[in-house]
């Protein structure tokens, strides 16, 4: 297993890179560039700007770096407790992280599969061959026992029904209702929606989530001929296969921050933005200090106001900002200097919590639920399970005999249910949950530790309008010279979007610094 290469130096050999003469170059090193928020988003900017010998400082508000890439420890075993996997479409994360010498360290996860949770007779493997959770052919076996045959007989008029006109039906929701009925809405698309995207399908843009799904449906005169085409049979929509990274997504983050601080950057944890100012010279941050006595009494470097910063290695001022925090801070930073960004309407930020149990459970050892579990909405308290130490072979290899499962809670106009619990209560409610949704008996004796994990993400990019809304808060954003802004706000969830939009942003403000 390799380590990552911090000393191939990225940007000095692409042909892409604007600092490839000696003038533009001695140009860049004086550049600094002030990068608010040191999730994926924030270091991969970072690292962007970087490239090219400009000095990019982070500010992340908490004490660790990553986002929602973190990783959680429970009975001395390390995992992923926020995102364990990316999507392969596009190829932006594959390339990032061959470029950060992790080519090695990429794994698939388990051919499992998953369950569904909450349908009359007990859990069943979610049926292969869909899309969405839509199925390709209602009278298939695994999809007769999910929705019975009331539920196949309806989903099968869909065949009697007249196409839809292209882009009239933009919900998933009613699509899939008017086509097949409602019991593959609630027992097949809603568990893959709400676990997926942590929405309702009536609020899934059919146009987003599966883009050539309209145009497959008016060719094949019916929704489930039109998952058949697009899958190929395969029960696998292009661009949907993840992979993962042994030893955990984490590494990402560890090996961009080694990137970054090799090429002479900087990234500040624990240093919590408060505003920003802007004069003739530059930017100025201003962080907070948590200690408001110390702050009194110190005197920050110019540039920087408040803080402990360490005035011997800080920049005189900043050239350019990149913010890449979350939405609500976004807009408070950047309300005094993109004022068109408060004609547009903010996305929704559902809370998610994941508590992730270890267990002493020898009767997980068949994985009786396959690689996790989804709910349908409003059967079980938790809205999916995952057995990681099934899913992840590098997991299992260091859990032992032990089990590693991530109980999820929480949904778009749903706060999850452990928000008001202590962590102790959070982690026995998780038990109780994973025991109902993998089918076996899970006492508290079992447990050998927890973790849990807060987020606030970001709204989905498949929500209906979050696109329109996304292109309006970029478009304000741009207009105003030396601001970027970056994040899953604005370019959707998922590594697979986040990663590609940081570039893009990166490089738009490193090309107006270096050309004016």
């Amino acid at each position: 297993m390799s380590t990552p290469d911090p000393g191939r130096v990225p940007g000095q050999g692409r042909a892409s890179d604007p600092a490839h003469t000696p003038e533009l170059a001695a140009k860049a090193a004086h550049l600094r560039v002030a990068v608010i928020g040191g999730g994926v988003a924030g270091l991969v900017a970072a690292e962007s700007i970087a490239a090219i010998g400009a000095h990019a400082t982070v500010f992340e508000a908490q004490e660790r770096a990553g986002g929602a890439v973190q990783s959680g420890e429970a009975d001395g075993l390390a995992f992923d407790a926020g995102a364990e996997s990316f999507a392969v479409r596009g190829g932006h994360v594959r390339a990032l992280l061959s470029d950060l010498g992790l080519d090695d360290r990429v794994v698939s996860p388990e051919p499992g599969g998953a369950w569904v949770a909450g349908i009359p007779g007990g859990a069943a493997p979610l049926p292969k061959g869909g899309l969405l959770g839509i199925p390709a052919n209602p009278f298939a076996e695994d999809v007769r026992r999910v929705i019975g045959w009331n539920g196949t007989w309806r989903a099968w008029l869909d065949r009697l029904l007249p196409p839809l006109t292209i882009g009239h039906d933009h919900s998933l929701g009613r699509l899939v209702r008017r086509r097949m009925g409602a019991r593959v809405l609630d027992r097949l698309v809603a568990p893959v929606s709400t676990g997926v995207y942590s929405a309702h399908p009536d609020d899934i843009d059919v146009d987003v989530a599966a883009p050539t799904l309209n145009a497959a449906l008016t060719r094949a005169g019916s929704l489930s001929g039109a998952v058949a085409e697009i899958t190929g049979g395969s029960g696998r929509a292009p661009g949907a296969a993840v992979q993962g990274l042994a030893g955990g997504m984490s590494g990402l983050v560890d090996a961009l921050i080694a990137r970054i601080e090799l090429l002479g950057s900087e990234v500040r944890t624990g240093a919590p933005v408060e505003g920003l100012s802007r004069d003739d010279d530059g930017w100025t941050v201003r962080v907070a200090d948590p200690d408001p006595a110390a702050a009194e009494s110190e005197t920050a470097p110019d540039g920087i106001e408040g803080g402990d910063a360490d005035p011997s290695d800080a920049p005189l001022r900043f050239d350019a900002v990149i913010v890449a925090a979350d939405e609500a801070t976004a807009r408070r930073l950047l309300a005094p200097h993109v004022p068109e960004l408060a004609a547009v309407v903010a996305g929704s930020s559902p809370r998610i919590e994941i508590v992730t149990l270890v267990l002493d459970a020898p009767e997980l050892d068949a994985a009786p639920r396959g690689s996790g579990v989804l709910t349908v909405p409003g059967s079980h308290t938790a809205k999916a399970l995952t057995h990681s130490s099934a899913k992840w072979a590098w997991l299992r290899e260091r859990a032992g005999s032990r089990h590693v499962v991530r109980v999820s809670f929480g949904s778009a106009g749903e706060d999850p249910a452990t928000g008001a619990l202590d962590d102790e209560a959070a982690g026995a409610l998780a038990l109780t949950e994973a025991s109902a949704l993998l089918g076996v008996a899970l006492s508290p004796a079992q447990l050998r530790g927890s973790h849990r994990a807060r987020f606030v993400q970001a709204q989905p990019s498949a929500v209906l309008g979050a696109a329109e809304r996304r292109t309006a808060a970029a478009a304000a954003v741009a207009a105003v010279p030396g601001v970027a802004a970056t994040g899953a706000w604005l370019s959707g969830t998922g590594l697979a979007q986040v990663v590609p939009h940081a570039k893009a942003e990166a490089e738009r403000i490193r090309h107006a610094l270096l050309w004016g």
